[in-house]
């Protein structure tokens, strides 16, 4: 009996880029946007948000193209302009004129880039852990782009993204990372979008302050007080910049609030929705 893969979800054809996507509940659309880290996938990042959020929402979470079980054009370009093109052709192809997004990490630069470009297609935001403004690179966020496949390498990650120790020496969430790292031509395109030297990466998901000064879309911005990937910094930056946010802190987590703080993430998501 062939096992069955829960990362491969629904296919939809966007501009010809064969996309994977996972599609929970109804009510007000909601699109996820994972980060993107080695052998990252929507359900990967979101498995354990996602059946909370469809309790009240149209949850989708697809994967960027480069990324998870969407497919890898030949020389495709990977930049943000791109990115967003996918993702709004995703929108489109959907029938979805208007959404909140939920972005994590380099999904929540994504989702800034969307609301300063789109800003009649974005309802709500929601910014977590999220890269897209410039700051110095961060030895973690250097380890993450910079991964080599190996299962001591990818265990290594798993401390770097968590604060706890229970899931930072969790073997079998590295195993399941590691394998999904190594599906044919995941590293290829991986490695390919954040070559060093991995400063420009940050400046190249990065949106001009000014322009995000500009973002009207109600905003909540949420990290980790302990994040060794992203700087807490952003987040206080984000709060700044976006005049109509808020922000929330948890201590005792890392770049993965979704995971060690997911049932409290969820709600804080449903209720900031609405």
């Amino acid at each position: 009996m062939t096992e069955v893969n829960p990362e491969i979800g629904q296919s939809i054809d966007v501009n010809g880029i064969s996309t994977n996507y996972h599609r929970m509940g109804s009510g007000s659309p909601v699109f996820m946007i994972h980060g993107s880290g080695p052998g990252v996938s929507a359900w990967a990042n979101w498995r354990l948000v996602l059946p909370r959020l469809a309790e009240k929402f149209d949850v989708v979470a697809p994967d960027i193209v480069g990324f998870g079980y969407t497919d890898r054009p030949a020389g495709f370009a990977y930049n943000m302009a791109n990115w967003r093109d996918h993702l709004l052709g995703f929108a489109d192809a959907l029938g979805m004129d208007r959404f909140s997004v939920v972005g994590n990490s380099f999904g929540g630069g994504l989702a800034i880039s969307m609301a300063v470009n789109h800003p009649d297609r974005i309802d709500k935001l929601v910014l977590m852990g999220a890269a897209g403004i410039s700051f110095p690179l961060t030895k973690g966020l250097d380890a993450v782009w910079g991964y080599e496949p190996s299962l001591e390498n990818m265990q290594q990650l798993m401390k770097t993204f968590n604060w706890s120790k229970e899931l930072g020496n969790n073997v079998e969430l590295a195993e399941m990372r590691y394998r999904a790292s190594i599906q044919p031509g995941f590293h290829e395109s991986f490695s390919s979008m954040f070559p060093a030297p991995r400063q420009r990466g940050i400046e190249d998901l990065a949106t001009p302050e000014d322009q995000i000064r500009g973002i009207t879309a109600p905003t909540l911005v949420v990290h980790g007080r302990d994040d060794q990937v992203i700087p807490l910094e952003n987040a206080y930056r984000f709060n700044q910049l976006i005049d109509d946010s808020q922000l929330h802190v948890y201590g005792q987590c890392g770049h993965w609030t979704q995971i060690e703080k997911a049932p409290e993430f969820s709600q804080l998501v449903i209720n900031f929705l609405g």
